[in-house]
């Protein structure tokens, strides 16, 4: 996770760190999920935060999941997570749709089936925006966090 915050604190994607460290995206995507990593590639990231690679390594080794980042920055890495991947639904959702739409106006003008798609997903991309933007008020932590309450019979 040290990986993932040193990058995200200088601003670069995954691809610039893979480029500056000579490293693949895939490598860089596997060591920020905490897989086990080479000396080299450790030496390489080093190099490129201008940091020791035993600081790396330290992190690496930690037995702990979150290795070092706060309960705020996880809940906080999880919200936007969320909501990219929300803005990513809504970019797939508008161009199906248009391309959807193109091949209904070429191959069926005289009845535009596409609206029922778009309405269809639309209210999926609704309800996924909802959540993302944590607007539910059921089915949210607040509601896990009274059912499992609940069933301990005490507060957490």
């Amino acid at each position: 996770m040290l990986i993932h915050k040193l990058r995200l604190q200088r601003g670069w994607s995954q691809e610039q760190l893979a480029e500056l460290s000579g490293l693949s995206v895939r490598t860089i995507q596997r060591l920020e999920r905490g897989h086990p990593s080479s000396v080299e590639s450790l030496k390489a990231l080093g190099a490129v935060f201008e940091i020791d690679f035993s600081k790396l390594r330290e992190d690496a080794m930690e037995p702990s999941i979150t290795q070092g980042v706060s309960a705020e920055e996880t809940i906080a890495l999880a919200r936007v997570r969320r909501v990219k991947e929300f803005y990513i639904h809504v970019a797939q959702y508008c161009a199906t749709i248009v391309v959807l739409a193109i091949a209904n106006v070429l191959l069926y003008p005289r009845y535009l089936w596409v609206g029922w798609v778009a309405l269809g997903w639309g209210c999926g991309l609704v309800v996924h925006g909802l959540r993302a933007f944590d607007r539910v008020p059921f089915l949210n932590g607040e509601w896990e966090r009274r059912q499992v309450e609940r069933h301990l019979g005490h507060k957490l």
